[in-house]
């Protein structure tokens, strides 16, 4: 079944019909036996503090780019930090450090993209190896891992979860008859809640995406965020929602022709992409770490805005 059917399912009216509502509960189960032995043994130590970043629900809520600003602040305040992530969607399994050169097929669209902004990065579906391979490499004072709520053999200082302001939990079933990996119920164990986009409910830290302006792929031309105001542009976006990037494009002023992929979507699809026109091209930076070093057109370049006093969380935590 195509992805936009999946998402129209899961964030639609309509219920979940009764086969997907049965297999939602036993993956319910399957998922609590495998979380199981986390009651018993104890997380590995890490060679340095951990704060592990995380969503609930499939994609699409801005897990990583809270974790590029959290890497920010914190340098901004002093600590050396990295990052670990599994590295979804690349065709290997090893561990291994992420090189700004390196192919998305390899290490992952996403941990490229970090890697790209000149912060130390490591993958392995092992985080705990992962985070021991970049702290033997690079000498760090705390890693961040992109996801892993529930790898539970990774030690950590603070838990935090991204929720999609606009889309929420969708129709609120696990998977497959809903977006949730995990029940809301998860929340309760976690020491931060984010809300990217709309109205943080009480006790929530606000976060906000916002485009400040376009990289051209070739040259490296930047312009600001509102160079093609009154243009009519394709924007491409392989992202788990890509609506909230038709609308960013929007609110820039830009007469969007919509091209959504899928999530993690491959290169060659990317690089097949033609169009009979003189139209700009306007990349996600997620999908611009995949595309041939001869491509033309645009990429956005984007800030996270978020609480500061989730920065003062995290920093008083790492002090203790």
């Amino acid at each position: 079944m195509r992805e936009d059917v999946w998402l129209r399912r899961w964030y639609g009216q309509d219920p979940p019909p009764w086969h997907l509502r049965a297999l939602s509960w036993v993956y319910r189960g399957l998922r609590a036996l495998a979380l199981l032995p986390a009651r018993f043994i104890a997380p590995r130590p890490t060679p340095v503090p951990v704060i592990v970043v995380g969503n609930l629900s499939v994609g699409g809520s801005g897990k990583t780019p809270l974790v590029i600003a959290l890497v920010e602040g914190l340098r901004a305040r002093g600590f050396r930090v990295g990052v670990v992530s599994r590295g979804y969607g690349r065709i290997t399994h090893d561990v291994r450090l992420v090189d700004r050169d390196a192919s998305a097929e390899i290490v992952g669209d996403e941990p490229l993209m970090i890697a790209r902004r000149g912060i130390p990065m490591a993958v392995g579906v092992d985080r705990v190896a992962a985070l021991r391979r970049l702290t033997d490499a690079v000498p760090l004072d705390v890693v961040i891992a992109d996801d892993g709520l529930d790898h539970w053999r990774l030690g950590r200082i603070v838990e935090i979860a991204v929720i999609d302001g606009t889309r929420g939990f969708g129709n609120g079933w696990l998977l497959p008859a809903g977006p949730l990996r995990a029940p809301p119920s998860r929340l309760r164990r976690v020491d931060a809640i984010v809300r990217n986009g709309g109205e943080p409910a009480s006790g929530e830290y606000a976060m906000r995406v916002v485009i400040d302006g376009y990289v051209a792929l070739s040259g490296g031309r930047r312009v600001e965020s509102d160079h093609f105001r009154g243009q009519r542009a394709h924007v491409i976006a392989g992202v788990g929602n890509p609506a909230r990037i038709f609308d960013a494009c929007r609110a820039r002023g830009i007469d969007v022709i919509e091209h959504p992929m899928p999530d993690h979507v491959g290169s060659d699809a990317l690089n097949a992409l033609r169009f009979d026109d003189d139209l700009p091209l306007i990349y996600t930076e997620k999908d611009a770490v995949k595309l041939a070093p001869d491509a033309s057109g645009w990429r956005m370049s984007t800030s996270t805005q978020i609480d500061p006093r989730l920065l003062d969380t995290l920093v008083g935590r790492l002090q203790k």
